[in-house]
Formats: structure tokens, C-alpha cells, sequence
């Protein structure tokens, strides 16, 4: 490879799938080029599985390249089938429309947007797909769309048995049609995304080639997986988000902190910036002294200070310490109290789950409930047998799972 941005990529294994390799690393070799990955508003926050595809954008950055992030206000509307088994329920428009708000204001701290000819662009797909008109854009986008090759796309075949509506069907359209409008509004070549993407970026690749008659490029990014078969991003209480007020700064230290030797280089590869010699030490380290769990702190301190900051990162790491210390044991909690865990009573008793949202400890009172009744909640050393468990005011030692724990301050109520 000849282009920076592909060298680095291929060294830390970042390429599954390329349109046509050689000519997009003589394409990127020689110019500033623009490219961009689409996240859909399915939720009020991305998680960590979209970290990597965000993070190939802060690559491509730094290689001189300019990003987009396109946030799919209009497909968010309906719905990429790719990698659901069935039917996604339709979020309400006003609902969609907030989630993107949430998402634009979440990716900025990960690029640059102010750096002239280099500064990251963000974009809303609502703008031009809310615009269609149905006749024309059957008329001059849909004849380009053989409905054999349609059905040909993995995301389509694997839906076959179950049923797929023609809304979720049109999908790989519309990407294909913001891929296209892109080029035309920012002279966007290149189109990035995680593997499940393959058939929907090449839709659009072969659009502008049709339409266009232009080259357009794309590039996936490998799917994220754990040697140990469970899943990537998902905990005992659920999803590793990146936004703080679901998931802290110390769930997020956590999450990476407890990742298996088997994956932690493959991760710090993934996921860090660090330069490759330094990932080759780390991997010496961890085969020859794995129970110092070297690799694993530096991989957690270098993605929660990408998501969360320096001084949440550093708190993150002084409450790991001091609950754990450096051979895995909880020690000295009646000490250890978690970043904002100090709550003012309303009454002389609260409801446990309400405590643990309250806390910031779980996203939501549903959630707390559920890991009560699941036996994942010890509180004071006993686990919580009921719901309806309630906290009086002083300190509390709080366990969800094995090992995420919490001191809680629970003040009295005002007289």
C-alpha cells in the first residue's frame, strides 16, 4: 500500500473488505480525499461497536483526509435490516429526530471540525431523503436497481425465511442514494463501515458508477468479536455505552480492563492510537507476564480517555485501584466511593432500585429491577432477595455482578 491511511489500516488489521484495493490506495496516495460512515439514531446513544468505525474516521483525520459523519435521520426512519433476524419496530419521527440530535452532539469530541481544509463534516440525511419525490426518484434511482442483485444482498437472503418488508427491502436504496448525494454535495469518494455494510456500500458504489459515471470507493471494517464467544459491547448489565449518564467512566475502565489476553492486542491494534511498536511491547508483556495485566490497564485507559476524558479516565483508574488493586481483590470499600454516588433522601427509606438509578448505576429503574430479581445486586454483603428492598440514609457497599462495586452515600432527608 502506498497511501498512509491504507499502511496503517492493513497493519492493525483494519480491512475486511475493499472495492477495488489498488485503485483506492492510488486514490488516496494522491490527493486529500473525503470519506464518510452513516450511523443510524436507533437509540439515544451509540455504544461501543460503533467506536471502531468512528475511530477509522479520526485515522483517516490525522492521514490528511477529510471525514463526514453522516447521521441517518431519514434511514433512521426506516431501518437497516442488516444483521436483525426480524422486523424493526418504527420508531416515532419526533423520537428519531431527537436521537440524532444526541448523536451529532456525541461524535464531535472525536474529530476536528475546525480545521480548515481538513475539518470533519456533519451531516443529517434527513435533508435531501425528506425532499424525494416518488415518482422521479423511482424513475431515475430505482431502474438502476436489478431486483435479482437486490435479493442477492446477504442482508436480504438471511431475512427470506422470516419475511422483510419492502420498507427495510428499500434500505440498501437510500444508503446507495446518500452515498451518491454526498459525492455530489461534498465530492465524497469513499464510503466506510462495519463488514455487515458490504452490500449496502457497494449498492451505492455501483449508483454512481451508473449515474455518475464517477469511481467511488469502499472500504469495511472487520466485525468485532471475542475469542471466548461472548458477545462484543455487552455486559451482565447490558450495553457499554458511550454516552456518560448510561455508562460511566468507571463501567467503561471496566469493560476494558476485563478484556481476555486472547483479545487485548488485537483491541489495542482496534482501538488505540498507540504506535505499533509500543502495541508489539505490550504483546511481549502480556505472554510473558499476563497476570500483571499490563496490555489490558493501557487499553482501558487509552479508550476511556477517547470517550470520557483525562480526569474522568484518571478517577476511573484511582476507584479501580482502590477497589481492586493490582491482583484483581476488592479491598478497602468501606473508602471507595463512585464519582456522584451521593444522593439526598426524599424519605427515611428508599426503594433499592430506585437508589441504583438514582446512582447512575444502571440506565434505568426497569433494568435495576431486573438484575434484583436475577440475584445480581448484593447490598452490605447480602445479596437482594426482593424488589421491594428499600436503603436507609449512611453508606452502602453496592455489587451488580462479579465485580463492577460501588460505595453509595445515601444522606438524610431535609426536615
Amino acid at each position: 500500500m502506498r497511501s498512509e491511511l491504507l499502511q496503517d489500516f492493513q497493519l492493525r488489521e483494519l480491512i475486511a473488505d475493499i472495492t477495488t484495493p489498488d485503485e483506492l490506495d492510488a486514490h488516496l496516495a494522491s490527493g486529500r480525499r473525503t470519506a464518510y460512515v452513516g450511523f443510524d439514531p436507533t437509540a439515544d446513544s451509540l455504544h461501543v461497536g460503533s467506536l471502531l468505525p468512528l475511530l477509522a474516521l479520526r485515522r483517516l483525520q490525522q492521514a490528511g483526509h477529510r471525514p463526514i459523519v453522516l447521521v441517518g435521520g431519514g434511514t433512521g426512519l426506516i431501518g437497516d435490516p442488516s444483521g436483525k433476524a426480524g422486523e424493526r419496530a418504527l420508531n416515532p419521527k419526533e423520537q428519531v429526530a431527537e436521537w440524532a440530535e444526541r448523536l451529532k452532539r456525541q461524535v464531535r469530541p472525536f474529530l476536528d471540525f475546525d480545521r480548515g481544509p481538513h475539518a470533519a463534516i456533519l451531516a443529517d440525511n434527513y435533508a435531501w431523503l425528506s425532499e424525494l419525490d416518488v415518482i422521479g426518484f423511482l424513475r431515475d434511482i430505482g431502474k438502476h436497481f436489478p431486483v435479482g442483485a437486490m435479493l442477492a444482498r446477504e442482508s436480504v437472503k438471511a431475512r427470506m425465511g422470516v419475511g422483510i418488508s419492502f420498507t427495510e427491502f428499500s434500505y440498501q436504496v437510500l444508503q446507495a442514494y446518500d452515498f451518491m448525494s454526498l459525492m455530489l454535495l461534498r465530492d465524497c469518494s469513499i464510503q466506510l463501515g462495519g463488514s455487515d455494510q458490504w452490500g449496502n456500500i457497494t449498492a451505492g458504489v455501483e449508483l454512481i458508477r451508473r449515474v455518475q459515471g464517477r469511481a467511488a470507493y469502499g472500504l469495511t471494517l472487520p466485525l468485532v468479536t471475542k475469542t471466548d464467544g461472548s458477545k462484543f459491547g455487552k455486559t451482565e448489565s447490558g450495553t457499554i455505552w458511550l454516552d456518560p449518564g448510561k455508562t460511566s467512566a468507571y463501567e467503561m475502565y471496566q469493560f476494558w480492563l476485563n478484556t481476555p489476553d486472547a483479545d487485548v492486542v488485537r483491541f489495542l491494534r482496534y482501538f488505540t492510537f498507540l504506535p505499533l511498536a509500543r502495541i508489539d511491547e505490550l504483546a511481549v508483556i502480556t505472554r510473558q507476564a499476563p497476570e500483571q495485566r499490563e496490555s489490558q490497564r493501557v487499553l482501558a485507559r487509552e479508550v476511556t480517555a477517547l470517550v470520557h476524558g483525562d480526569a474522568a479516565t484518571r478517577e476511573a483508574e484511582v476507584t479501580a485501584e482502590a477497589l481492586f488493586g493490582g491482583d484483581g481483590n476488592a479491598k478497602d470499600l468501606s473508602v471507595v466511593a463512585a464519582p456522584g454516588a451521593t444522593l439526598r433522601a426524599e424519605a427515611s427509606q428508599w426503594p433499592l432500585s430506585k437508589v441504583l438509578k438514582e446512582a447512575g448505576l444502571v440506565p434505568s429503574s426497569s433494568e435495576a429491577r431486573r438484575l434484583i430479581q436475577q440475584g445480581g445486586v448484593e447490598v452490605d454483603g447480602v445479596r437482594a432477595e426482593k424488589i421491594e428492598q428499600v436503603l436507609s440514609a449512611g453508606g452502602h457497599t453496592i455489587k451488580l455482578g462479579k465485580r463492577r462495586i460501588f460505595r453509595l452515600i445515601i444522606e438524610s432527608p431535609r426536615v
